[in-house]
């Protein structure tokens, strides 16, 4: 299975994924490249930047990715 297929399996079984997610429980290091990738045979993704903290505590954003 691709990481495109891991990354369309997981949005359908949990509804949404971040970089964070697909690294920790999919080994994919480039999320971002995978949903354009997704994209262009025609999925509809919908993008949502969220603000949380990184490990040492400062505020990032972040994507979190859904099917439309």
């Amino acid at each position: 299975m691709t990481q495109s297929e891991m990354i369309l399996r997981y949005m359908h079984e949990n509804g949404s994924i971040t970089p964070k997610e697909a690294l920790e429980d999919l080994g994919c290091m480039r999320l971002g490249a995978r949903i354009w990738d997704i994209k262009r045979t025609g999925v509809k993704i919908i993008k949502t930047m969220e603000q949380g903290e990184n490990r040492l505590g400062y505020p990032t954003r972040y994507a979190r990715y859904r099917l439309a």
